[in-house]
């Protein structure tokens, strides 16, 4: 089948566990109404579901071949682009100076979301876009932002963020691209660049390309990096000296141009500053935590097309006689262990989603007289919402394959390009391993620790409301989940001495499995908010029967997956010796 956004679900979220109604009534939302927000969610979902995912397969299937320097994107590409440009959904977010409709990061969040479920390949050229407005908007001169963030914000040009080189993967103080002042208040880039998402495509005439590279007797490391705007084509129509110089050959994204660019071939591609001198790390960092969100986003994604596709399946499929049935050959969906993983993929996609709806809330709210305090609550949770998220795709999407059974090994079906594209999530824009160091290392310690005590006081207060609900159908939920938020605090208190003690090598060998924690918890949390404004409405009168399910939902994941917390809390606790056995461990 192919994926059909789940408004309803999406907009209950945004609602009652994200705070859109809160956002709304307290004018952070400008002039949005929810009468606004849905028809937007239903219109984005009418554009997700009819023009880009009947895409998906032509776009795996065709790939993104190149011949003499240009890249023919998949068929029905341009057409679905122009389509997505002109309904203005590049410009959602964007600044209203520059064309855009300033509307809240939260509901393109949920935009974002279907743009990629429908085709992640596809949606990612308008993710890198989005974090290229960022950076440029927030640290770019008055000059380049009249001449380049218009064409940006209404889609008309592209942009990208080139990063990585052969020699330098996620370490950057190994970048050797040079640039060279020209005299003229521009400068001249030379060097080579890989893995560049989107770095030439047919899509639109021009692409702005952000670059980074070394000033001459800059300093050593990261701090000698400076940030540059370098477009394909130069503001008199002229070709810039840049090229792709080669196309990668993955194991997904196949829709996806990634590409090999080289700078400076005939001399020096001309570009200009974003920023100060060796300041371009601060520069890029604005696009990538942009962009670390929307992949979290993209994980969800491609969970909810996979759990979409697999509980289809479960429903036709016939094989074996489920306990109780009357019939030779039961439903898949019958058989409990076909339940149980169905339950995994939908409970951990919504979580999931909680998890990057509340991180774009908060985005929102450091906007606003929250200020600091909202902004700290973002940085805490984007490495989460990125890696708790993506981790859970490549489960998620793994699992969709196992229900489909044979079936799922065979391409036909669509379950095996799902795992398959998920698969570089948890890899590009901070591997998750690094995501988990950077909550660790740098988000936790924020205000003494203050920002993390309060995520766990507000995730108690969930608690709280299940037990003063009392509904049954919670079943143990209220338990299971304060065992979970509990694991995260004494984990939280043993990274924080381990950091203050300087025993930073026994906090990092803790991290992954801490973020898994705090991903299990917080998850947990969002869940069972979600649960409580459906019991809420259930006594109030409604017979919506999402309302159960919902409560259903936040039940399972209570007792089936937040269960793992104690255990992830004793390996934070205990487990950090293997780091004094690893050489001799792996010496054979």
């Amino acid at each position: 089948m192919s994926y059909r956004a789940p408004v309803a679900e999406m907009a209950f979220t945004l609602r009652h566990v994200a705070g859109l109604d809160a956002a709304i009534a307290g004018g952070a939302a400008g002039d949005l109404t929810l009468e606004d927000a849905q028809a937007i969610l239903d219109e984005a979902a009418r554009l997700a579901n009819t023009v880009i995912a009947p895409l998906n397969r032509k776009g795996d299937r065709h790939g993104t071949p190149l011949a003499e320097g240009a890249i023919t994107t998949p068929p029905g590409w341009k057409a679905a682009y122009r389509a997505f440009v002109e309904g203005g959904w590049n410009g959602l977010s964007g600044p209203a100076a520059h064309g855009g409709q300033e509307l809240p990061l939260l509901l393109n969040a949920a935009c974002s979301e279907m743009w990629n479920a429908a085709s992640l390949a596809f949606g990612l050229c308008p993710l890198l876009t989005a974090g290229g407005i960022e950076a440029l908007d927030k640290h770019g001169s008055e000059d380049l932002k009249a001449r380049y963030l218009d064409k940006l914000v209404s889609g008309e040009w592209t942009a990208t963020m080139n990063l990585t080189e052969p020699q330098a993967g996620s370490d950057l103080a190994a970048l050797r691209s040079r640039a060279e002042p020209a005299g003229d208040g521009s400068y001249r880039i030379t060097g080579s660049k890989i893995y560049i998402t989107y770095g030439e495509h047919d899509l639109t005439d021009n692409i702005v390309h952000l670059v980074l590279a070394r000033l001459k007797d800059a300093p050593a490391g990261t701090r000698g990096i400076s940030l540059f705007l370098v477009p394909k084509v130069l503001p008199d129509g002229s070709r810039n000296d840049l090229r792709c110089s080669g196309i990668e050959h993955k194991l997904g994204i196949h829709g996806s141009p990634t590409c090999s660019m080289s700078f400076g071939d005939g001399g020096g591609a001309t570009g200009w500053l974003i920023g100060e001198e060796n300041r371009g790390l601060a520069c890029m960092f604005t696009m990538m935590n942009n962009a670390r969100l929307n992949v979290g986003l993209q994980g969800v994604a491609v969970a909810e097309a996979a759990t979409q596709k697999a509980l289809a399946y479960a429903r036709e499929r016939r094989q074996g006689k489920a306990p109780g049935a009357t019939e030779a050959m039961s439903p898949i969906i019958e058989h409990a262990d076909v339940q149980r993983m169905l339950l995994t993929m939908k409970a951990s996609t919504a979580a999931a989603r909680g998890i990057c709806y509340l991180t774009a809330a908060a985005l929102d709210a450091a906007r606003g007289p929250e200020g600091k305090a909202a902004h700290d609550r973002a940085s805490l949770l984007t490495p989460v919402a990125k890696a708790f998220s993506t981790d859970l795709a490549n489960e998620v999407t793994s699992l969709g394959v196992q229900v489909h059974g044979g079936m799922g090994f065979i391409e036909e079906t669509g379950a095996a390009q799902l795992l398959r594209d998920a698969r570089i999530l948890a890899i590009y824009e901070g591997t998750n391993g690094i995501q988990a160091i950077d909550l660790v290392a740098r988000k936790l310690p924020l205000n003494g620790g203050a920002t993390v005590r309060a995520q766990i006081a507000s995730m108690r207060g969930v608690v709280e409301g299940v037990l003063k609900d009392a509904s049954p159908a919670f079943g143990h939920s209220a338990a299971r989940l304060r065992a979970a938020i509990e694991s995260l605090d004494r984990a939280t208190s043993h990274q924080l001495k381990a950091l203050t003690s300087n025993r930073p090598e026994e906090a990092l060998a803790g991290a992954a499995p801490y973020l898994r924690l705090f991903g299990l918890a917080q998850g947990g949390a969002c869940l069972a908010k979600a649960g409580l404004a459906a019991s809420a409405a259930l006594k109030g009168g409604e017979t919506d029967p999402a309302h159960a399910a919902r409560i259903a939902l936040a039940r399972f994941f209570a007792e089936n997956l937040a269960t793992a917390a104690p255990g992830l809390e004793q390996t934070i606790l205990d487990g950090a010796a293997f780091t004094q056995d690893a050489k001799l461990a792996l010496a054979s």
